[in-house]
Formats: C-alpha cells, structure tokens, sequence
C-alpha cells in the first residue's frame, strides 16, 4: 500500500498546536485547552488544536465587530473583489496541500479531495465578482400626501455572522458561507467541526496572506457545546449561517431567538432518486451508486432512498452490486483507494447501527453491510444496498449518513411522487429517464430544493442551494445568497 507524501508545509502545520485567530493574531485558547485531531484512517492522533470556549467567542465577536465598523467598513466594493480575487488565487497555489489536510482529517480518498479544493477556488472567485454588483433600486411611489417624493433603496452588510461549518466538506463549506459574506461587507467568525480543524486553519492564514484585514475573519476551533453554542447565542453576532443535521439546526434556531438574528440553516437530507423504466439503466444504475458512494455516503445530498421500476429492478440491483463491490477501500492518501473511512468512530457506530436494524426490520441486504476484512484499523464500512420491499425499515426513512442504499420497486407513477415525497426532508430529488415529458411533469412535482435530471449532485456557484420542510431555510450560492447578508433600506426624499 503505497501513499503519497506529504508536503513540508503540511507536515509543518501538523507539527505544532493550531492555534485561535482573533482579530488579526494567532493565540491560545483562554482555557490553554486543546483537543486531539484524529486521522479516521489510521485511528492516530495527527495533531492537537486549541479548545475555544466561551471567553474566546467573546473575543472573536468583539474583533469583528471592531472591524466591521472600523477598516472593512472603508473598502470599497472594487477592493473587496479584488482581495477576494487574491485569496481564490492562493487557494489555487496552495491546492494540493489543502487536500492533502482535508483527506488527513475526513478520510475521503485524495482525488476527491483535490476536487474539494479546486471547487473551493472557483467559489471564492465567482463572489470575488459579486461586491461591485450589490445594488439598490429606485422606485416610482405614490403617497398619500402627493408630495413629490424619491425613494430609493439601499443593500448593506448584515453585520457580525457566525458560519458554523461541517466535517463531510470542510473546505468547502467554509467558502460557501465566507464567500458571500465578505462580498456584501459583513465580517466573520468561522466555527469549523471539531473534527476537521485543520483545513479551516490553513484556509485562514491564507486569508491573512492574500492582506484582509485584521478581524474580518476570525477562527474559533472547539466542541460544539462550548464554541457553537456560545457563538449561536452571543447577542454580538447578527447572523448565523449553519450546515449540519436537523437535530443542531433546531438548536441553532432557537439560540437565534435571544436578539433576532438572520438565520440561514442548510439541514439533512434523505433524497429520493427515481429510475423510469425507459431510463439508460447502466447509466442510470451508476448514476445512483454514484449519489450514494460519493464521500463515503457522508453528503447530505446523498441519493440514499431509490425508486426502482419493477420492471427494471434486477437490472438495477445486479448493476448496483458490480459498483459497491468494485470500490476499494483504504486509507485516502493511497491513490488506489476509492472509498476512505467514516470521519469517526461515533459516525461508524452510528452507520453499523443502521446496517444492523435494517436487517432487523426486514429489508433485505444486497451487498455490503459489515467493516471490511483487510483493514485493520480506520472507521471503514462498506458500501451496502438493500432491497427494502415494504418501505417500512428505518433505512428507507432515516438519514444515515454513510455508504448504505435502499431500494424500493414501484409501478404507479403518481403513487411513486407521492412516496418521494413522503418525507420530512427536501433537500435534493433526482429521476433517470429519456422522455423529456416525464422528466419535467415529475420534476415540477417532486418537493426538493434541487432536484437533478440523468445526473446527481451537480452544483455551481451560481446556482441557488438548499432545501424544503426540515431541511433548512434559506438558500446558499448564486444571485439569492446575497440577500441573505445584506438587509434592504428603504429612504425616502421629500422633494417638495
């Protein structure tokens, strides 16, 4: 098993302490605590990082808000873009060791995760266009005094926000929520997972390199309940855009309430993804493995619920066990690998539970559904289908959150949007097939924020993301992210 060597600048950052950026400078937790950053591959310890608690939240907060009102509130729109222009470029310079980070700490094989950081760079320069193209309106109004009036609208910068950021995609996401956010003007405090730290730091002192300045962004790593509560809560942040499960997003939203913040929630997922009888069913069958495999199963997008066809069911499952059984598992640095680990011990206790109660409850396992044999150490599971002919298993209902796929068959077409649709989540949707009539009347029906035709998990930054019902509110990406940032005033000019 050979794996590609690391980088001096990635063995530097892993051989000392990551350490807390707030406003400006890089410091110790207030604590002096720090926390382990466990490589899944291996089980081993690849670093210890500071434990930020609540007095750091204080810190962070405060450093932004000194910024926003102070330097960044001087830039123009033109010196926004061009600084982040010059982070996307660094981003480029320094992409091989970002993704060697991102597979040390998530596991996901390293082509993957080069794939992570070039998108990284592309996202950051589509918003490093978007600061000179905020823009207000003027409006012909008519009021009831008839006096001549003008009434023009201006778009500003929210303030303070909190991007609370998961593990699955961890560079990623960072630039998905500071990408606009340092477009329209706000400032930034970035709570990355504490599973994923290290990445985060890195990105931030590119920031510090490409000349932002001091407490525009500022990084807390930490746990959750001592870092992502304090900061959803604290009444110096006017904003707060969140990744993760429903479970915390609820949580979040709560914490909102104490001063009203702006709240931007991008939740689970248990998306269905649908193969007509006249779709290509090798493509079609790939498509799915594809939507399901991709990151270990770990993407909230993830095609985890698939609507077979009975008449092309057999077809389906035979090709879908080809795809799970040719994936090789191992540890993401070696490039022959094309499934990595879980990004944790608790995510595969959590996925083997899974597996387990499927069967329990009846469904019937097609492939996978236990660790791999050849691998010793390393949260490893393998890719697992199930046919689950009741729909009625927790499998085909709850989101998992890892390699596993159930199949349902179906024969009714308008029976079958109905059970697509039989869910707390709208995240994503998806159908296979070559009749365009099909294609568009099941599209418009199916209740998802994205919804994928002869494809799966197609993004763009220009495009707007998110989901219905429970899972989020709010959309990330594209034109409609920027009113999430910004708040519209409204003046009017007596002219009289």
């Amino acid at each position: 098993m050979s794996q590609i060597q690391l980088l001096p600048a990635v063995q530097a950052l892993l051989s000392q302490p990551g350490r807390l950026f707030l406003g400006g400078t890089w410091q110790d937790a207030a604590s002096g605590r720090r926390f382990v950053v466990e490589n899944p591959a291996t089980e081993c310890a690849l670093t210890e990082v500071a434990e930020g608690d609540a007095r750091d939240v204080d810190t962070a907060v405060d450093a932004a808000r000194t910024a926003f009102n102070g330097e960044w509130a001087r830039q123009s729109p033109a010196q926004r873009g061009l600084l982040l222009l010059r982070l996307a470029e660094l981003l480029d310079q320094h992409r091989e060791e970002l993704a060697q980070l991102i597979t040390l700490e998530n596991g996901k094989p390293i082509a993957n995760a080069r794939g992570e950081a070039a998108s990284a760079a592309n996202i950051v320069r589509y918003f490093a266009g978007w600061p000179t193209k905020i823009e207000g309106s003027t409006l012909p109004v008519s009021p009831a005094s008839g006096a001549p009036m003008l009434n023009y609208t201006l778009r500003e910068p929210v303030g303070v926000c909190a991007l609370i950021v998961p593990w699955n995609f961890p560079l990623t996401m960072c630039v998905w929520k500071l990408g606009p956010a340092l477009a329209t003007g706000c400032v930034a405090v970035l709570k990355p997972a504490e599973q994923t730290p290290l990445v985060a730091i890195r990105l931030v002192q590119l920031i510090e390199a490409a000349g932002f300045p001091p407490g525009v962004v500022n990084l807390i790593t930490g746990l959750g309940a001592a870092t992502g509560a304090p900061l959803a809560q604290h009444p110096g942040v006017d904003k707060i855009a969140f990744t993760g499960s429903t479970q915390v997003g609820r949580l979040i939203a709560q914490g909102a309430t104490s001063n009203m913040k702006k709240v931007s929630l991008e939740l689970g997922g248990k998306s269905p993804n649908i193969i007509l009888p006249d779709a290509d069913i090798v493509r079609a069958a790939k498509g799915a493995a594809d939507g399901i495999f991709y990151n270990q199963g770990q993407v909230c997008t993830a095609g985890s619920r698939l609507y077979v066809h009975a008449s092309v069911l057999d077809q389906v499952l035979e090709e879908l066990r080809r795809h799970a059984n040719a994936h090789v598992l191992g540890p993401g640095l070696d490039p022959s690998s094309s499934m990595g680990p879980l990004v944790s011990a608790r995510q595969l206790s959590t996925v083997s539970g899974y597996l387990q109660r499927g069967l329990e409850e009846g469904a019937e396992l097609i492939c996978g559904g236990g660790r791999p044999a050849h691998l010793e150490r390393g949260h490893f599971i393998e890719p697992s289908v199930f046919l689950d002919r009741a729909e009625r298993a927790c499998i085909a209902r709850e989101e998992i959150f890892g390699p596993v796929l159930t199949v349902m068959s179906w024969t009714d077409i308008d029976e079958l949007v109905l059970r697509a649709n039989d869910s707390p989540y709208g995240l994503a949707a998806g159908l296979w097939t070559r009749d365009l009539r099909s294609a568009h009347r099941v599209a418009a029906q199916l209740k998802a924020g994205s919804v994928w035709i002869n494809c799966w998990n197609v993004v763009d930054p220009a495009s707007p993301f998110g989901g219905y019902k429970q899972s989020g509110w709010g959309r990330e990406m594209g034109k409609n992210v920027i009113d999430a940032y910004t708040e519209t005033k409204s003046v009017f000019v007596d002219l009289a």
